[in-house]
């Protein structure tokens, strides 16, 4: 793998997707960013990836606020001396029928893609300097295939413009050897579920995928370390994979 000593920022590091692929990335030898909003949640994290401190800085911070979005790239340059990925994981996810939807629910989800826009923003430049680097975002299955008995459209509709976000950033800095890429989970069993399943309910999505089984942390973190790494997919850019266990393969 390509990626040792590179330098990796995530975003929703605290727990789930994003604790787990930092995990996976600094296994690889890299070095890490970590975001979110708690502290507390980022410095347990960080204490279990490199009790020295030497290769992970935290940075709390709602990444919908630009200054967030500047202080996590300003953190990684003056730590460990530039950006090299991006992982774009910050996530909520709640089920409400359309009609249910208030104008702060609905905030809640463009607050996200206005994060993932303005974190973008600030580590391109850095990413222009290296001679490649990528972007991943997270995105999401119910954005690719609308589910009836789970109504989810301001989710849906954000990690939608989040696909959108990624063809785009693909195209405009192809040129620069920024390669930007997109998974989109269905069911992966992260502290995401909890408020929202118990884990009977939980449990019970496992039937939801073809494959026969939910999603786990790793599943991401292996296509997430998959599309980080040059050496692996230099000429994959523009992507939305699709990680959902063949939900959207068909019926």
């Amino acid at each position: 793998m390509s990626l040792e000593n590179k330098v990796v920022l995530i975003t929703g590091g605290g727990s789930g997707i994003g604790a787990d692929a930092a995990r996976g990335f600094r296994a690889a030898g890299a070095k890490i960013v970590l975001n979110g909003r708690r502290e507390d949640a980022l410095s347990e994290v960080a204490g279990k990836l490199d009790p020295s401190g030497e290769h992970v800085a935290c940075v709390a911070g709602d990444i919908g606020r630009k200054e967030t979005a500047s202080r996590i790239v300003e953190t990684a340059v003056e730590r460990f001396g530039g950006v090299d990925v991006l992982l774009n994981n910050a996530g909520i996810f709640s089920t409400k029928p359309f009609l249910e939807h208030t104008g702060e629910y609905l905030d809640g989800y463009f607050n996200l893609l206005r994060g993932y826009f303005f974190v973008s923003q600030a580590a391109i430049p850095e990413m222009r300097t290296r001679k490649g680097a990528a972007i991943i975002n997270i995105g999401s299955m119910w954005s690719l295939q609308a589910i009836a008995a789970t109504p989810c459209a301001a989710a849906a509709t954000a990690k939608g413009g989040v696909h959108s976000l990624t063809r785009s950033l693909a195209i405009e800095f192809a040129s620069d050897r920024i390669r930007v890429n997109a998974i989109a989970p269905a069911v992966v069993e992260t502290p995401l579920f909890d408020p929202l399943l118990t884990p009977e309910e939980l449990e019970s999505f496992n039937a939801f995928h073809p494959l026969g089984f939910n999603g786990q942390p790793g599943d991401a973190t292996e296509a997430i370390l998959f599309l980080a790494d040059d050496a692996r997919s230099r000429w994959i850019t523009g992507v939305v994979l699709p990680l959902d266990g063949g939900v959207t393969a068909g019926r």
